[in-house]
C-alpha cells in the first residue's frame, strides 16, 4: 500500500526560517537543513536567505544534478501544499537542463591555461621591472602592470570560485590560494562567504552586501532609513558623517575605487581573525602571510620613498578599475528591501544585473563579468560559455517581459554616477531627517 503524503503549508514553513530551525523546499519536498547550514560550502548565508520558503531555482543554479540524491538524507517527509511553478521559473529550469544536456557547464575552453600564462608574464616582468632596471619610469610602469596582473589574478579566482577551472578540486583549491590570498592578499574564503550571499540576495539593500557600503555610499534613499545589513548583522546608520559622504559620492566614486582594495585587505583579515567557522582556516591565514612577504619586500627594492609609494599608488588604482567594474552590473540597476524570494529567482537576477556590450576580443578585459545577467542565472556555466548562451537568455526575457538591460562601457559608467547623483542631492534634502542616536540623544536631554 503507498504511503500516503504529508503536507505542511506556506504558512508553516515560513516559521522554520532562522539559525537552528532552517527548512527549505525544493521542488515540493521539504527539508530540514539547520545542521548543513554549518557546513554548507557555500556558507550559511543563502540558506538563511531563502529559509522558509522554496528554493528549487536557486538549487538548480547553483549544484550539479549529480548532488539532487544527497537532499534525501535531509527530506522531512514533508511536502508543501498547492506547490506551483511560474512559467518563468518553469523554462529557465528547462534551460539549465539543456545546457547540462549539452555539455556547456564542462566545457572550459583553454581559457584558464591563457589566462595562467599572461598572469605568470605580467608578474614576471613586474618582478623584473623593479629588480633589474635603474629607470623610474620602468617602476612606475610595472607598478601600473602589478594593477593588471592583480585584475586576471582577481578573474581567475572568481571564476574557480564558482567552478573548477582544473581537472580535480585539490589543484582548483590550489588556483584559489594562489590566486586570491598569496597573489592578491585578498582571502578566497572572504570572497565566498560574501560572493555567495550577493548571488543569492542580488540587489537587496539589506541582505546584499555588495550594496552596503555605507557611510561611504548609497546607491538608494532607502538607505537612509537606517536599515540592518542581515549579512553583517549590523545597523547601517545614516547618520551626519554618512550624510556629509553620501553628498558628494558622485565626486568620490573614482577616488575611494583606487583604494577600494584596502577595505578587501581590511575584510579578509577580519574574516580569518574572527570566530566565525572558516574552513582551512590556517591554509588562508599563511596564503595572505605570503603576500604581506613578498609584495612589501618587493615594494622596498626600490631605490626611494617617492618611488615605493607611486608604485603603491599605481597598483592600487589600476586595480580599482575592477572594482569600478563591479560596481556597474549592479548599481543602477533596480534595488529591493527585504529578504529574497525563491518563487521569483529569475525575474529578481534580471531586475538587479546590468550587461555590458562589448566585442569578444575585449573579453579579457571584463573576465566574463560583461554578461552579468548570464552570469546570475547560471554561476557554474564557464566564462568562455557566457557569450554563447547569451541569445537564449535574451529570448526567454523578452517571452516574460523582463528585462534585459545592456550598455557600453561608458554608459554604464554615466547611468552609475547618475545613481549615485540622485541620491547624493536626496541626501542633502535637509527636509530628510538623520536619525538620532544615543549619543546625541544624552546630549541633547534636559531635566
Amino acid at each position: 500500500m503507498a504511503e500516503t503524503k504529508r503536507y505542511i503549508s506556506k504558512e508553516e514553513l515560513k516559521t522554520h526560517s532562522r539559525d537552528g530551525d532552517l527548512w527549505i523546499s525544493i521542488q515540493g519536498k521539504v527539508y530540514n537543513v539547520s545542521d548543513w547550514a554549518k557546513v554548507h560550502p557555500g556558507g550559511s548565508a543563502p540558506l538563511l536567505s531563502l529559509a522558509g520558503q522554496d528554493a528549487t531555482d536557486a538549487f538548480v543554479a547553483y549544484h550539479p544534478g549529480v548532488l539532487w540524491s544527497r537532499l534525501d538524507d535531509f527530506f522531512t517527509g514533508f511536502h508543501l501544499e498547492d506547490y506551483a511553478v511560474s512559467e518563468a521559473s518553469r523554462d529557465y529550469r528547462r534551460l539549465v537542463y539543456e545546457f547540462t544536456k549539452m555539455g556547456l557547464f564542462e566545457k572550459k575552453g583553454h581559457g584558464v591555461f591563457v589566462t595562467l600564462c599572461a598572469m605568470a608574464v605580467m608578474f614576471s616582468a613586474c618582478i623584473y621591472g623593479v629588480l633589474g632596471s635603474d629607470s623610474t619610469s620602468v617602476h612606475l610602469a610595472s607598478g601600473a602592470l602589478m594593477g593588471l596582473f592583480w585584475i586576471q589574478s582577481g578573474w581567475i579566482g572568481h571564476d574557480s570560485g564558482h567552478y573548477q577551472v582544473m581537472m580535480n578540486r585539490r589543484l582548483n583549491r590550489f588556483v584559489q590560494v594562489l590566486s586570491g590570498n598569496c597573489l592578491a592578499g585578498i582571502s578566497i574564503a572572504w570572497w565566498k562567504w560574501n560572493h555567495n550571499a550577493h548571488h543569492i540576495a542580488c540587489n537587496s539593500l539589506d541582505f546584499d552586501p555588495d550594496l552596503q557600503h555605507m557611510p561611504v555610499f548609497a546607491v538608494s534613499s532607502k538607505l537612509f532609513s537606517s536599515l540592518t545589513s542581515y549579512f553583517y548583522e549590523r545597523k547601517m546608520n545614516f547618520d551626519c558623517v554618512a550624510r556629509f559622504l553620501v553628498s558628494y559620492q558622485h565626486w568620490t566614486f573614482y577616488p575611494v575605487m583606487c583604494v577600494a582594495r584596502l577595505n578587501l585587505f581590511a575584510q579578509s583579515w577580519s574574516l580569518l581573525l574572527s570566530k566565525r567557522r572558516v574552513p582551512y582556516r590556517a591554509q588562508e591565514i599563511l596564503g595572505l602571510l605570503v603576500f604581506w612577504i613578498w609584495y612589501p619586500l618587493l615594494v622596498s627594492c626600490l631605490p626611494n620613498w617617492w618611488e615605493r609609494v607611486m608604485f603603491v599608488v599605481l597598483s592600487f588604482s589600476f586595480t580599482g578599475i575592477q572594482h569600478v567594474q563591479f560596481c556597474l552590473n549592479h548599481f543602477s540597476s533596480s534595488v529591493y528591501v527585504g529578504p529574497p524570494s525563491g518563487n521569483d529567482w529569475f525575474e529578481k537576477q534580471t531586475h538587479g544585473s546590468l550587461d555590458i556590450s562589448c566585442s569578444s576580443w575585449m573579453d579579457w578585459f571584463h573576465g566574463g563579468l560583461q554578461f552579468q545577467i548570464e552570469h546570475h542565472l547560471f554561476p557554474r556555466l564557464p566564462r568562455n560559455q557566457l557569450r554563447n548562451v547569451s541569445p537564449f537568455v535574451q529570448e526567454l526575457c523578452k517571452k516574460h517581459n523582463l528585462p534585459y538591460d545592456c550598455a557600453s562601457f561608458w554608459k554604464a559608467n554615466v547611468l552609475t554616477l547618475a545613481t549615485l547623483r540622485t541620491a547624493a542631492l536626496q541626501a542633502r534634502d535637509l527636509a530628510n531627517p538623520i536619525p538620532k542616536n544615543l549619543v546625541w540623544e544624552a546630549v541633547n536631554t534636559h531635566g
